[in-house]
């Protein structure tokens, strides 16, 4: 991904969402290229595992709480936007209070973390901010109305981050991944086994990857690497973008 190892020494990362998934990758590749990370996950006792793996803080925080945002440090230069949640139903049976909790905590909540990382960011003159989207920020799938419409408005989150950051040498970009192997979604590969009673191998390819033409799922250590990526010098130029890993799906 680089010429050379990214080394982030004597920055500070926030990554929510750090418990497991994506988020643990995160932490992970942010302290191995020597980042201090505070840990913020709902899964408090997650959180405290993976921080003491790697020396950092953990902060047990539900998202959706704004006042306990609002205690999360802000000396921070380094912001992982990764949390997230999942429900499935139409349209007409969506329940209004879990299409709001989803904005809360996958729109609000990025809001008003770089809202209070910024200033320490400007101060510093850099800064990395780093949203977790998804496919769905730039395609649209039936039945995940509260998913799509979140991340569509992280996207646009991202880029006015980019526009006001630019001149304080703050970068803010997306990074939109297909179906991930993580832990959500082994669970529902098996359950989808169980429903369709096909093998987990066929699930993969025949269901979650239907409109994928590279029918793998994605580590998440490779989102994680392109994370580390986007915080090394060479990627300085790089803001306001979506950077899709998702196995040419929107290709199609």
């Amino acid at each position: 991904m680089t010429s050379g190892p990214v080394h982030i020494h004597e920055r500070t990362a926030l990554v929510t969402g750090g418990a497991s998934g994506i988020g643990r990758a995160c932490v992970l590749a942010l302290a191995a290229a020597g980042a201090k990370v505070h840990v913020v996950d709902r899964d408090g006792a997650g959180a405290r595992r993976v921080a003491g793996e790697v020396g950092g803080w953990a902060h047990a925080v539900d998202l959706a709480d704004a006042e306990a945002v609002a205690a999360l440090p802000t000396e921070v230069d380094i912001l992982v936007n990764n949390a997230g949640l999942q429900h499935v139903a139409a349209l007409h049976e969506f329940p209004p209070e879990r299409f709001e909790l989803i904005q809360r905590v996958m729109v609000t909540a990025p809001f008003l973390l770089i809202r209070r990382c910024l200033p320490h960011m400007y101060a510093r003159g850099w800064g990395r901010i780093v949203n977790i989207s998804s496919v769905h920020g730039l395609r649209a799938s039936a039945f995940k109305s509260a998913y799509v419409a979140a991340k569509h408005g992280l996207e646009g989150l991202s880029k006015v981050a980019a526009i006001e950051g630019a001149p304080h040498g703050v970068t803010s970009n997306c990074v939109s991944p297909g179906y991930v192997r993580t832990p959500l979604v082994e669970n529902q590969i098996e359950a989808q086994a169980r429903e369709h009673g096909i093998d987990a191998d066929q699930v993969v390819e025949r269901v979650l990857l239907d409109r994928v033409p590279l029918k793998r799922l994605i580590e998440a250590e490779h989102i994680a690497d392109l994370v580390l990526w986007l915080c090394g010098p060479h990627a300085g130029h790089l803001t306001g973008a979506s950077l899709p890993v998702d196995g040419g799906w929107t290709a199609t």
